[in-house]
């Protein structure tokens, strides 16, 4: 029996979830959506013959939706995760789980005092084949205990409307993320330097940012945000252990030797990149709902990642090193 899924958001990134669930991925189908943007939400509907609702709160309450998929406007993701969890309903939201540390607390509250886990934050990354790859080898001990991680994060070009703030709370998430989950350990500082801004940053856009982190055992993180690098979207991570290093490796590709060049095609945008990740993502999502449980990062993930967001941001603002304190994980989360 398949999955009956709501979807709450129809832009870019809510669009491409509509059409996995559909062609891609198995045991699931969409069954409602909504958007602000009524005209490309109708479409959509009538496109995938689902039901159009106003409202995002419509869709959580639906008889006919047995899980949602938040992929709305980062603001109205808090609202939209509780609304689930008061109906009783597994959701898949997109980073960020909220845009406060204070909305995550509230989030993981309500599901505390629910008894039951429903949450699942849409870090990608941890599906991803490569990343996978290092997270074995970095447990198998085959270079000694982790030192130092070299991280690169770039876009080609920023998103609309794309701000200073954004670069860490919408891009390096992704690695804050990722990066705690590959070493199974917390935050202890940041710290963040500006660089020589690009001439091709608009709109007063900060641009590079340079992220460093601290963690608990001493493990040193540099993590480069460049959103305007202009040649592609280049994700980087370099793992330095005591006895050796490990690379994520870059993702399948031709290689090419013509015209005196060997050469291979860098991905110009995240979706291409992440595709198979975003694939194994919603499988395991839909097949974990099945069995009744959340089968990736929660809502503590989430609220860990916001707290070390806003630490970031806090210690780009003030210029100083910040300490980050992170609560004491609830049982409920499993550690």
């Amino acid at each position: 029996m398949n999955l009956r899924i709501g979807v709450i958001g129809t832009g870019a990134i809510g669009e491409d979830h509509i059409r996995r669930i559909t062609n891609v991925i198995t045991g699931a189908r969409v069954v409602a959506l909504s958007d602000l943007n009524v005209n490309r939400a109708k479409n959509l509907a009538k496109k995938y013959d689902v039901k159009f609702y106003v409202t995002g709160e419509e869709v959580i309450e639906a008889a006919e939706v047995d899980a949602v998929v938040i992929a709305s406007w980062d603001p109205t993701h808090a609202q939209y995760v509780a609304a689930s969890i008061k109906a009783g309903k597994f959701v898949l939201c997109e980073k960020p789980l909220a845009t406060s540390k204070e909305d995550c607390k509230r989030i993981v509250e309500a599901e505390l005092a629910g008894g039951k886990q429903l949450v699942q934050v849409g870090f990608m990354r941890r599906f991803d084949s490569g990343y996978r790859q290092l997270k074995a080898c970095i447990e198998s001990g085959e270079i000694g205990n982790p030192l130092m991680l070299h991280c690169v994060h770039r876009n080609p070009t920023p998103g609309p409307k794309h701000t200073t703030e954004m670069s860490i709370k919408n891009s390096v998430i992704h690695e804050i993320d990722v990066l705690r989950w590959l070493l199974g350990e917390d935050f202890k500082t940041a710290q963040v330097l500006l660089p020589k801004s690009s001439s091709l940053a608009e709109n007063g856009l900060r641009d590079p940012q340079i992220v460093l982190l601290e963690t608990q055992s001493g493990v040193r993180i540099d993590i480069e945000s460049f959103v305007s690098c202009q040649y592609g979207y280049d994700v980087q991570c370099e793992v330095v252990g005591e006895t050796g290093t490990i690379r994520l490796p870059d993702p399948a590709a031709v290689v090419m030797r013509s015209h005196g060049k060997l050469s291979y095609e860098i991905f110009s945008d995240w979706s291409d990149r992440f595709v198979e990740a975003y694939n194994i993502e919603f499988q395991q999502w839909v097949d974990g709902v099945k069995l009744g449980v959340v089968a990736g990062p929660t809502a503590w993930d989430g609220y860990a990642a916001c707290i070390t967001a806003d630490a970031c941001t806090e210690a780009r603002e003030k210029g100083t090193i910040v300490p980050i304190t992170m609560p004491q994980c609830s049982a409920f989360y499993g550690r």
